[in-house]
């Protein structure tokens, strides 16, 4: 089971892709869902058709000669009610985290104030997606994610939200009952499910515009900081191409064309290549429908398999070697020339901020008796010095 999870800064048409790459996958047999997490539904909009929480077959067309293949059958669709989560299952855990904080010795309106969790609608999101993953019948499932800032604080939640409780609930006390664990346990699982790139990519989304170009880049690297493997890149809306230009405003349509292959350039040489960044031309009229989809998936994927070359080796986010007199510790991270960096040593964790997206990475056991003796950074990640105790070997 595969989950391709699509965003992108708003506006640049994730969903339209993302509804795209649902419909390639069935044509070619998989039983697919795609599923929204966007707080602003419009996977229904995609479809021209009324979608609700619980998956639905998305109607049929026949084989054209830009289409990929029949779905019958084969492609269902749902939008997340995160209100409605809210409403029913995080009430009754919550009742449960306030019993166990009473237990533990604080009064009631404590406990209420502690089981407010931040981020909770966008922590039962990813629930739900997990459960529909997990549950359902889908080879593939394709999640159409809000917007960046709100994916990556969506991402970053389970990690968050297991460090909130594990300060509030000391390991092992007796009260800290069944809920604490279950929500433990449970959040685990979550971020295994995101951090194994043989089950989980994301697929980021752009327009071929500087400012967009520079907040992907910026979403490379939180996520990369995560552990969450991006597998490509989709360029949308690209000027058609010029053979097509005709009349006064071909003149127009010349420079802007030439102004997004300037940023194509920036991309490749960021190192992207160009299996990695995939073109997708605008269009005159607005796509709506599974047909209309279909044939933006045939220019997108021409015919191949969307998740071929998703199988590719990832280098772990931490990697460990011996130099004179310590350690050497690279953390895997994009970085390109205008990135902010900043390191510093939190007992034994190592806090990484980048363009300001911040992570704590607890550091491995031998490295925790040494101290940081430096730091230095390249294309690919940065460089950590550290001298001190070897540790055990």
């Amino acid at each position: 089971m595969r989950i391709l999870l699509f965003t992108g800064k708003g506006g640049v048409g994730k969903t339209t892709l993302a509804a795209a790459t649902a419909a390639a996958l069935a044509g070619r047999g998989r039983k697919t869902l795609v599923v929204s997490t966007d707080p602003a539904h419009s996977l229904g909009d995609a479809f021209g058709r009324a979608l609700g929480g619980e998956p639905s077959e998305v109607d049929a067309v026949s084989d054209g000669p830009s289409a990929v293949g029949s779905t019958s059958g084969l492609l269902h669709a749902a939008q997340i009610d995160t209100r409605g989560l809210v409403d029913s299952t995080w009430r009754e855990l919550r009742r449960e985290l306030q019993t166990a904080l009473a237990g533990a010795g604080l009064d009631s309106l404590d406990a209420e104030e502690l089981t407010v969790v931040p981020g909770v609608d966008e922590l039962l999101a990813l629930t739900e997606v997990q459960r529909l993953a997990e549950h359902g019948p889908w080879e593939t499932v394709v999640v159409d994610c809000g917007p960046t800032a709100e994916t990556l604080r969506l991402l970053a939640l389970p990690e968050a939200v297991s460090g909130y409780l594990s300060r509030m609930f000391k390991p092992g006390a007796r009260r800290t009952a069944a809920a604490v664990r279950r929500l433990g346990a449970h959040l685990e699982s979550l971020r295994a499910l995101l951090t194994d790139p043989a089950t989980t990519t994301v697929r980021l989304v752009l327009t071929p515009e500087r400012v967009v170009v520079a907040e992907a880049r910026r979403t490379l690297s939180s996520l990369a900081l995560r552990g969450i493997l991006v597998d490509g890149l989709i360029v949308n809306r690209l000027m058609p191409a010029p053979g097509f230009w005709r009349g006064a405003a071909a003149s127009w349509m010349r420079t802007r064309r030439t102004q997004q292959n300037a940023v194509l350039a920036e991309l490749a040489d960021a190192g992207f290549g160009p299996g990695q960044v995939k073109p997708v031309e605008h269009r005159a009229v607005e796509p709506v429908g599974l047909e209309a989809l279909q044939e933006i998936a045939y220019e997108l994927y021409q015919g191949l398999d969307p998740l071929a070359g998703n199988e590719k080796g990832v280098t772990p986010l931490l990697q460990v070697s011996e130099s004179d007199g310590g350690y050497e510790l690279r953390v895997a991270v994009p970085l390109h020339r205008d990135s902010e960096v900043d390191l510093a040593r939190v007992d034994d964790d190592l806090a990484v901020t980048v363009d300001g997206f911040r992570r704590l990475i607890a550091l491995p056991e031998m490295l925790r008796p040494c101290r940081i003796t430096g730091a230095e950074s390249d294309a690919h990640g940065l460089v950590v010095s550290l001298a001190g105790n070897r540790g055990p070997g």
